[in-house]
């Protein structure tokens, strides 16, 4: 008899003010460059927590912080500004992804978010001249907001994950989706990678950033990150595996 099929987590998002119409997000991935970069905007623009994803059915984690703890995916934003940032520590296994994009997507849906804009790191082979931000975009996101060709696109190849189901969504919806993504090493954080997604938020969304004081920033968190990465490696098989082609 053939075994059941794995039951889907459960995830919920709660949340005290309506988001902006744009949502930034960076989630657990190889080198957290795109994790690195939203919490680095939170820091740096001063965005107070708005809510918070909670799943049922993944190993449970919760950080904390001078003894503090935290949920491990929350919403930020500020009055003032036409982002919100959703930052994502949890490690979403592939099997999962759908569903959490689904849950995510449901939410911009109902809370009238137009765009959604994930920054990510990939563990491509490249070359010095590479070193540089690429998008992977539906086609009224890329109208809007990279119209000027600033930014190349990824050349070709294959999203898989929460990242893929969010761009997938995107295709077929008026939500415009785009994945920036940048080549990352195993250093962890690779700071070099997300100082690159920084100032690409700062140049597509005309906020001002200033991305030097990020090397300060990661080395602060390092060793948070080290245990993190440690907790991904030991799922590697539920790992995302992008497989994209400058």
């Amino acid at each position: 008899m053939a075994d059941p099929p794995p039951l889907q987590p459960d995830f919920t998002i709660t949340h005290d003010s309506e988001p902006s119409e744009t949502l930034l997000a960076g989630f657990s991935s190889f080198g957290l460059a795109g994790l690195t970069a939203v919490d680095y905007l939170v820091d740096h623009l001063e965005l107070t927590e708005q809510g918070h994803l909670s799943a049922e059915g993944l190993p449970t984690v919760t950080p904390f912080e001078e003894g503090r703890p935290r949920h491990h995916t929350r919403l930020f934003s500020r009055d003032d500004l036409e982002v919100s940032v959703l930052v994502g520590e949890l490690f979403v296994p592939v099997g999962a992804g759908r569903t959490f994009a689904d849950v995510i997507l449901d939410w911009t849906e109902a809370n009238g978010v137009r765009e959604v804009a994930i920054l990510s790191g990939v563990p491509i082979p490249h070359g010095p001249n590479e070193h540089r931000t690429y998008y992977i975009a539906t086609d009224d996101y890329r109208e809007r907001r990279l119209a000027d060709g600033s930014i190349p696109p990824m050349g070709q190849g294959f999203l898989d994950g929460t990242n893929a189901a969010l761009i997938e969504r995107g295709l077929d919806s008026p939500l415009g989706v785009c994945t920036f993504v940048t080549p990352v090493h195993a250093q962890v954080p690779d700071v070099e990678a997300a100082i690159r997604l920084v100032e690409t938020v700062g140049d597509v969304y005309g906020i001002d950033i200033d991305s030097e004081p990020l090397e300060a920033f990661a080395a602060e968190v390092e060793q948070y990150y080290a245990e993190l990465v440690d907790r991904m490696q030991t799922r590697d098989d539920e790992l995302p595996e992008d497989r994209m082609y400058m």
